[in-house]
């Protein structure tokens, strides 16, 4: 028994504290994700009345001073009397772990919030939270701070009935479209007449807990844009009051619609989206699923749960692999497809798939509160036998569209024999093994991985500073020459032809995958460095050498992202003398300061293009030194939104670049032309 240790010194958190005191374990994290999270969490109670049929408007506003409001019309947050507690059943709802109406099956056939922490999370974490509810003709509302109530729920003046009166004189009861036409949309979804109903948050994050409260438009634009996807008719706006900004959502094709702008200007295997769907009624799930081939060498599987994304998968997209391998190898041995010499797997089937799995479950096992994997394992069974199911009938009934596919399937394993192939002969030759390590690579003496640092440095200048300013205890120094291959549009067995690459990935010493989920894969436990650096020059050709590596990196060792060990290093831009003092600036604002600080008069100031203009100390002292440098973790935030991002700047799509360039041409601080 530890000494002086009793019941003194045990602590129970209440209320909401435990949320403010380990935020992390409600919402994955602190940073820029657990940010959005927040307004995923209220979101998904919006989505949840759309799930019930009682809600088909979703509005969500970044306002300029940063807070976020999102408002719905479904039914609004219960306001009566809990006898039980002698409080209302919205401060319940919003101060209270595990209470909430997605336990009754009466109210939530299906749901996304499962665990009755969404909402009240989202308050425990808020500097303030201001919450709207309009039932019956009335406008409540409600004040939080910290999660705390700052006075009890009080009916507000307006009175909804007199306000549909109102209006409805002035504008006509038909004429809701002109009245829509005038009113800014959460006016509207305010005092409409078929706006009677519904719930509006308004919440600012917290600062202390938070490391940044700066909501970013298109990453919450991305996930609203899929959530109108997988709700076929339920409209989603967003406006971002600090840059005008704003987009509509509502996708009556639902899902289908979601695979056509996933594979936007992506060369087509077959013309039409295929799509399946079937109920099963003991269970009570639904299950959709929509999916398209291309002729790209990479796969885009995304499944979701009641609207929820399960990033890591589960029994659903078990039971979808399952059901299109073994229907492809099927349809491959007979009449639609001809013979299938090359023995077609699994990772063949899904070379240039791109499909979305969609299920309604009233009762789906999550793990976690982040509900990142279904764990039912009834639902494997279920998917499999339907996908099956339907897709060979869609097969019989497009012998040309299954003749394509099998003929892309048998590409593919052609290409994994090929490539295969090319990896023994590079380790034949060693340029595979770790064992033999490529004669570029300047290593460290440091064994253990958790304290081993690899930077890829382009250029052998570059590479010669580094190598003389680095610590040659944990750091080791690979320079690359020119760029490397863009592997998004490289067949797999050209990738190992391709020298950089090869002395990328022996020098790493992880192996790589050629496809998600295949027997051959990056082993993050067999990397030799968990810090990668990622340490190009700040032009225009550093960050295109960066962005090929990226590609790389996410489409053969994601594993290593996933796992935190890739990092990018932020070399200074500017360098700023006078007399003996020195200073480095890595954006233009800090030069400006930095100028402003030392006067201009005798100021020498040196615009650094590439690594090589800085001698080693200097690249040390700014860059690589542990005590000083700044580095940026590369992390995978939404796997969808990454894969379109990377489809569009190194795909085949020019248009889709050039759109993308435009749009975001503004945010670009440095450019040298």
């Amino acid at each position: 028994m530890g000494e002086g240790y009793d019941a003194s010194h045990i602590t129970v958190l209440e209320g909401l504290e435990p949320v403010r005191k380990r935020p992390a374990m409600y919402i994955g994290s602190t940073d820029g994700r657990g940010l959005h999270h927040l307004v995923y969490e209220v979101v998904d109670n919006s989505v949840d009345e759309a799930l019930a049929s009682y809600c088909d408007l979703i509005l969500v506003t970044i306002t300029r001073d940063g807070l976020c409001t999102v408002e719905d019309n479904g039914r609004g947050i219960p306001v009566d009397l809990m006898p039980h507690y002698g409080k209302s059943a919205l401060e319940i709802v919003m101060t209270i772990l595990h209470a909430g109406g997605k336990f009754d099956k009466s109210t939530y056939q299906v749901s996304g919030g499962l665990h009755g922490v969404g909402v009240h999370v989202v308050n425990a974490l808020s500097t303030s939270l201001h919450v709207e509810v309009y039932r019956d003709g009335k406008r409540y509302e409600m004040n939080f701070e910290c999660g705390i109530p700052t006075g009890p729920i009080r009916e507000a003046n307006e009175n909804i009935a007199e306000l549909k009166a109102r209006y409805a004189r002035r504008y006509g009861e038909g004429d809701l479209a002109q009245y829509a036409a005038v009113l800014d949309p959460l006016e509207f979804l305010r005092t409409a007449p078929r706006r009677l109903n519904g719930t509006r948050i308004t919440f600012l994050p917290d600062p202390t807990i938070f490391e940044t409260t700066r909501f970013d438009y298109d990453i919450l634009a991305h996930r609203l844009r899929e959530l109108a996807f997988l709700n076929s008719g339920l409209e989603i706006q967003i406006t971002d009051e600090r840059s005008g900004d704003r987009a509509r959502f509502c996708y009556r094709g639902g899902i289908r619609e979601f695979v056509a702008y996933l594979t936007e200007g992506q060369e087509k295997v077959h013309d039409e989206v295929i799509y399946l769907r079937g109920s099963e009624t003991e269970n009570k799930i639904d299950t959709e699923v929509a999916l398209q081939y291309t002729k790209t060498f990479h796969e885009q599987v995304y499944t979701f749960v009641n609207s929820v994304n399960t990033k890591e998968g589960g029994t659903h997209l078990e039971g979808f692999r399952s059901a299109i391998t073994r229907a492809i190898n099927t349809a491959g041995k007979g009449p639609m497809g001809g013979k299938n010499p090359a023995g077609i797997r699994g990772e063949d089937v899904r070379e240039g798939l791109t499909a979305v799995i969609s299920l309604k479950v009233a009762n789906p096992q999550f793990e976690g509160q982040t509900k990142t994997k279904l764990g039912n394992s009834v639902v494997r069974g279920i998917v499999d036998s339907l996908v099956y199911q339907q897709i060979m009938q869609y097969f019989e009934e497009h012998p040309r569209d299954v003749q394509s596919i099998v003929e892309k399937a048998l590409l593919a394993a052609r290409a994994r024999e090929a490539a295969k192939s090319a990896r023994e002969l590079a380790r034949r030759k060693g340029t595979l093994d770790s064992a033999s390590l490529p004669g570029k690579l300047a290593d460290c003496s440091e064994r253990d991985p958790a304290k081993s640092e690899l930077y890829i440095v382009e250029g052998d200048s570059a590479g010669g500073s580094a190598k003389q300013g680095r610590d040659r205890r944990f750091q080791a120094i690979l320079p690359l020459r020119g760029k490397i291959l863009n592997v998004e549009k490289a067949s797999p067995h050209k990738i190992f032809k391709n020298a950089e690459i090869l002395a990328l990935v022996a020098a790493i010493g992880c192996g790589v995958t050629m496809e998600k989920n295949t027997t051959e894969k990056c082993d993050v436990d067999r990397t030799r460095y968990q810090h990668i650096i990622i340490m190009t020059d700040a032009d225009v050709d550093g960050a295109h050498i960066r962005t090929l590596l990226l590609t790389f990196f996410y489409r053969h060792m994601r594993n290593l992202i996933e796992a935190g060990f890739v990092y990018i290093a932020q070399p200074p831009l500017y360098r700023a003398a006078r007399g003996k003092e020195e200073r480095y600036a890595f954006r233009d604002d800090d030069l400006k300061r930095i100028t402003a600080e030392l006067g201009e008069k005798g100021l020498v100031i040196q615009r650094y293009k590439g690594l090589g203009e800085m001698n080693a100390q200097q690249l040390w002292s700014t860059t690589m030194d542990p005590e000083h440098r700044v580095l940026k973790q590369v992390r995978i935030e939404d796997a969808s939104y990454a894969d379109a991002i990377f489809e569009k700047l190194m795909g085949e799509d020019v248009e889709a670049r050039r759109d993308f360039i435009k749009r975001h041409a503004k945010e670009v601080t440095n450019l040298d032309i």
